[in-house]
């Protein structure tokens, strides 16, 4: 299936944890127990997030890989919190790069896109645009996401689900509005929709800023 990833592909599965927090002492805790505790556990690539817009906040979420399910079972731990989280199992797809450590120079906004099919045929016909022509436009434009996955366990299936870097609400801004002007996205987008309807029914959007210790940042 074209979301699998490739036989290359050391990262197999991506786990997105995300907690909604108290106001107070709860979000400098959990950050203290990620950096000291959950990040050494496990040498995956990471990335920790506190929400800059999103539904619920404060919100911290963090994103790991694995090479298999049980890589993660087998090294799960529990926060020293209370908090309402939400786990959810991404699949990279085979067009996904690797999520690599790294750092700009100053810390960098993340976006979050998930964007949800009314069937599977169409899903499949989503991820196809996406490797073909879409990721070409993304790049032309400044947009370079640095994973593409899948929930394989989790809401809102069928989906994909990708995570972009932008060095500031200004730079995203200035990026996505020249997406939604250019031409050959519109031209993209209206093949698409003849051949195979409305492929994406809707999205959801959520902003976040990497914290000064995560690892991809």
């Amino acid at each position: 299936m074209l979301t699998q990833p490739t036989p290359d592909q050391k990262t197999k599965l991506y786990v997105l944890e995300s907690y909604v927090l108290h106001q107070g002492a709860q979000p400098a805790a959990l950050h203290a127990w990620i950096q000291e505790t959950w990040l050494p556990a496990h040498d995956g690539p990471a990335v920790v997030l506190d929400a800059v817009i999103a539904a619920q906040m404060p919100q911290v979420a963090t994103l790991r890989g694995y090479a298999s399910l049980e890589d993660w079972t087998s090294t799960r731990l529990t926060p020293p919190v209370s908090a309402d989280s939400a786990v959810t199992l991404l699949e990279p797809t085979s067009y996904s790069p690797e999520l690599v450590a790294g750092a700009s120079e100053k810390g960098r906004i993340f976006e979050m896109r998930l964007y949800h099919s009314p069937s599977w045929p169409q899903w499949q016909l989503l991820h196809e645009r996406f490797a073909g022509p879409e990721i070409k436009i993304f790049h032309r434009l400044g947009i370079n996401p640095v994973l593409y996955s899948s929930t394989i366990a989790g809401p809102h299936m069928p989906n994909l689900v990708y995570l972009t870097p932008f060095a500031d609400l200004g730079e995203r801004e200035r990026a996505w509005a020249a997406f939604m002007a250019d031409p050959e996205w519109h031209k993209v987008r209206a093949e698409s929709i003849e051949s195979g309807g409305q492929i994406s029914q809707w999205m959801e959007i959520t902003l976040w800023r990497a914290a000064a210790y995560s690892p991809v940042r």
